[in-house]
């Protein structure tokens, strides 16, 4: 039976425009994410969580649900971010979708609509509840689906005593979206043995293995002579830019790439013969891999520079995080821990590797061990978003499932 609590929580949260913004230099780095944390934190007291605050450096509202049993129990985290992704998020009206049909769904008096010929995903929810966009903004389920499931977790256990768990902290922080939210977790004010990211997408997604990340930067200086008189002295900073991409393993990109494959993604080209600059992003599951990609590249612009009596390319690489594998697999108790909690709950877990990184990516590496479970959004980051219910309250009851496990 869905939690009406909870649905009520996901369509007020989503209304609160989160968007987190790369350019910006404060933490958080919106204001917005700031008020939405001051009005979680109310929530918060009205519903028991006890010392509950704000932590004004890295952004994060943290509250503990006191333990209800005597035994020496690990306490577990329970965490989600604030944010969302770089796309419309004012005024997001989602629509509530009863008893889906498997037809096309029209969102709003937009021009869009979810079609299972272009999302077959779809299929997999006959007959259950959806909540989708209107067609102009995103829903926002990445992760306000997972404040709301921590949330209504978090309230059922504290208005059910008798229910026997060690202590447990939540906590809500911002930025994860543009990959800096973790950089300033406090593992010491959190105060866990090990925690849980609820921020994956569908039905029984149990995640511990992600890729490894690095940023690059390729800065590119030319020579810009008239083109008509630039034999042997024209140093075309496009063309150059072009030779070091053309150098790179061809069918290393994302669009070729899947399961533990990585990639080199060329995310940014600008310029003009004078000047140009690259962004790239690479990601590997293997971390000697990962190595060795990086130095592939530095090696590529280290070739090209050899034809010149000066550097023209410069090549910033800047590790992003790593595989959480790494710390995890010392301990896999806390994965199967999870495992067992949906497989009691009927569920199939969906253990695979992740091609991206959850805030856990950098929280396992800070002491806490920290894997990943699904919230239930589909086709995020855009106006295609859509979440149900159905697997929302299956996400709560796995969060119940788990804790309660663990005091056994």
């Amino acid at each position: 039976m869905i939690n009406q609590k909870m649905t009520d929580r996901f369509l007020r949260y989503v209304k609160h425009n989160t968007r987190s913004d790369e350019a910006s230099t404060t933490v958080p780095t919106t204001q917005s994410q700031v008020e939405f944390a001051s009005q979680l934190a109310d929530e918060m007291r009205e519903i028991g969580v006890e010392n509950v605050h704000y932590l004004s450096g890295n952004g994060y509202v943290i509250g503990t649900i006191p333990a209800t049993t005597d035994k020496a129990v690990r306490k577990i985290g329970l965490i989600s971010h604030l944010d969302t992704a770089d796309f419309n998020a004012e005024g997001v009206n989602p629509q509530l979708i009863e008893n889906y049909d498997g037809k096309a769904i029209t969102l709003g008096a937009s021009a869009y609509s979810l079609d299972p010929k272009d999302f077959p995903n779809l299929n997999n929810y006959l007959g259950q509840t959806l909540i989708t966009t209107d067609g102009t903004t995103l829903l926002g389920a990445d992760d306000k689906a997972g404040i709301a499931e921590i949330m209504t977790a978090a309230d059922y256990l504290l208005q059910h005593p008798e229910i026997e768990h060690g202590e447990i902290r939540i906590g809500f922080g911002p930025d994860e979206e543009i990959g800096v939210g973790a950089d300033l977790f406090d593992v010491v004010d959190f105060d866990v043995d090990f925690a849980y990211t609820i921020d994956g997408g569908p039905l029984g997604e149990l995640e511990y293995e992600t890729f490894n990340a690095a940023g690059v930067t390729v800065s590119i200086a030319g020579r810009n002579v008239h083109p008509g008189t630039a034999k042997n002295q024209m140093i075309n900073a496009l063309q150059l830019a072009n030779d070091f991409h053309s150098r790179l393993p061809e069918a290393a990109r994302p669009e070729l790439t899947d399961g533990r494959q990585g990639f080199y993604h060329l995310a940014s080209l600008t310029g003009t013969p004078e000047a140009a600059e690259m962004t790239y992003i690479i990601r590997d599951h293997d971390r000697l891999v990962f190595e060795e990609m990086k130095a592939n590249l530095l090696a590529i612009a280290d070739e090209l520079n050899a034809s010149f009596d000066q550097a023209r390319l410069t090549a910033t690489v800047k590790d992003q995080y790593y595989n959480m594998a790494e710390v995890i697999e010392k301990d896999m108790s806390i994965v199967t821990l999870a495992e067992t909690a949906m497989k009691n709950l009927g569920i199939t877990p969906k253990i695979e590797p992740v091609r991206g990184g959850t805030d856990g990516s950098k929280i396992s590496f800070m002491g806490i061990p920290t894997p990943n479970i699904f919230a239930g959004g589909e086709n995020m980051h855009g106006r295609f978003e859509f979440v149900s219910l159905e697997t929302m309250q299956a996400a709560v009851d796995t969060i119940i499932e788990i804790v309660t496990l663990n005091a056994k």
